[in-house]
């Protein structure tokens, strides 16, 4: 069986592991330290501005980056999946989702129970499909479909609504919606991504929240 990677996701090489490695390792001790600074300082060190924005706290977004991380290494350390599967790894508020192709849904089935034995991790949402991996010119639909979306939900008015909160995927035409919004901010993204062309289906893998008191 040829193990040529079939995509630029399956991909990878020795240097890019050991990296992977090395960053979750370098999480994993700093994530201590980081606990007992205030918030500004985490913000600063661990995640930058964008947290300013984000309902999750830093810690949380830490935590997310390093589930990725931690996914995606035990990925590359299955060689059956590596030679026979192509799969991408969301993580959100420690919920992760796992979208992609595998050759059969043992596959599918057993990453999904590894990903969801990783520290921190909540919930694994398993969307993985069986079936041959997605050629290039549909993962460039699909980026685009991606980038359409989030362009959509720029125009949603609603008070307090920060578009940058939702985190959109897309795979096959189908757009999964994730974040930590209201009842009514779900509704109006979901709309809003339904008409983008190209979208097959919206799924929401949404988080639910109050309404921010102090929007405007």
């Amino acid at each position: 069986m040829s193990m040529t990677p079939r995509s630029k996701r399956q991909s990878v090489t020795a240097p890019f592991l050991s990296l992977a490695v090395f960053g979750a390792l370098f999480l994993t001790l700093l994530q201590p330290l980081l606990q007992g600074c205030g918030p500004a300082l985490v913000a600063g060190v661990a995640v930058g501005a964008s947290v300013v924005h984000d309902r999750r706290d830093a810690t949380t977004v830490i935590d997310d980056q390093q589930i990725e991380i931690q996914a995606m290494v035990e990925r590359m350390n299955d060689h059956e999946l590596g030679a026979q599967g192509d799969i991408s790894i969301t993580s959100f508020n420690r919920v992760v989702l796992l979208t992609g192709q595998v050759r059969s849904p043992e596959l599918s089935e057993r990453f999904a129970e590894k990903v969801s034995r990783l520290p921190k991790v909540k919930r694994v949402v398993n969307e993985i499909g069986v079936g041959p991996d997605a050629s290039l010119k549909r993962e460039g639909e699909d980026t685009l479909i991606t980038s359409r979306v989030k362009l959509s939900l720029t125009g949603i008015d609603l008070p307090g609504f920060d578009p940058t909160r939702v985190k959109v995927v897309t795979e096959m035409g189908v757009v999964y919606l994730m974040g930590l919004v209201s009842q009514e901010e779900a509704e109006a993204a979901v709309e809003r991504a339904r008409y983008v062309p190209g979208v097959n289906k919206v799924i929401k893998i949404f988080e639910y929240v109050e309404p921010d008191p102090a929007a405007p």
